[in-house]
């Protein structure tokens, strides 16, 4: 195990009765890294991210999270680490900044507020802190977990498919929250099943396959293990992300097409 890693896995095993749900699973996260595991609904992941975070005991292998071994050390993890699960777990009857002030008096923490107010502004809230959580979108309420996690200034968060059910304007938001962690020193492991999630934010990338990790490795590394394609002509089409701004106007520069157009024009032009 290296000195930089800040979690690191070996050999972890879970079963259930004659259900294998891990097999064996090894890999690292250096300090203040985005390390994505990436993989398909059962293949594992939320099973290692409640391991890591002492929810669930391993059938074998080891795994320490900040120094303390999660199996002999829970209490030690627990106060290192926040976890932020697949659903807001926000108070829909208190405002956003009520939220986070009954947080930090429950971790008796010193000025509840002013730590409330700092987090507002952290993630874009403040406008919406005195309104109650139950008017805000879910990228709004996304943002709002991930700020009560990080109260108490944890070193590592496992945040387990944070952007599931989440429209693609909300999930824009919750990568930038997720990009603000790792700007100031937070290692995170995130789990997802979508893959552009995982290249977007991602420092590593590990895919997890029926309980075992196949691939861990940067997003150019993992490029690596397939051959380019070869390309006989190109025309540009709008994605449908181009499509969606372009038609809701959300983007702060929407692509109108127009590029895509010219392309077109151009290649019928030139007959290809």
């Amino acid at each position: 195990m290296t000195g930089d890693a800040v979690i690191q896995v070996r050999g972890l095993e879970k079963s259930y009765k004659e259900l294998h749900v891990l097999r064996g699973v090894d890999f690292e996260v250096a300090r203040g890294s985005i390390f994505a595991l990436l993989g398909s609904n059962g293949a594992g992941k939320t099973t290692v991210v409640r391991i890591l975070s002492t929810l669930l005991k391993a059938d074998a292998g080891a795994a320490v999270v900040a120094g303390f071994d999660v199996a002999a050390q829970a209490q030690s993890v627990r106060e290192t680490i926040s976890l932020t699960g697949q659903f807001a777990a926000v108070d829909e009857v208190l405002s956003g900044r009520e939220n986070l002030v009954l947080i930090a008096q429950l971790r008796h923490l010193k000025d509840p507020g002013r730590i409330a107010d700092d987090l507002l502004a952290r993630f874009s809230l403040t406008d919406a802190g005195s309104r109650k959580v139950a008017t805000y979108s879910g990228g709004m309420r996304r943002r709002l977990d991930i700020a009560m996690s990080l109260i108490g200034e944890p070193s590592v968060i496992f945040l387990d498919e944070p952007t599931t059910g989440l429209d693609p304007q909300a999930r824009l938001e919750v990568w930038d929250a997720v990009r603000q962690l790792a700007r100031g020193g937070t290692t995170v492991l995130l789990t997802t099943q979508y893959l552009e999630e995982a290249e977007q934010l991602a420092d590593r990338i590990a895919i997890l396959h029926k309980g075992r990790i196949i691939v861990n490795g940067t997003l150019a590394e993992l490029k690596q293990l397939l051959p380019p394609a070869k390309v006989e002509y190109i025309e540009k089409q709008p994605s449908l992300e181009d499509v969606f701004f372009a038609l809701t106007g959300e983007d702060d520069t929407p692509d109108t097409g127009d590029d895509a157009e010219s392309d077109a024009a151009t290649t019928r032009k030139e007959g290809r």
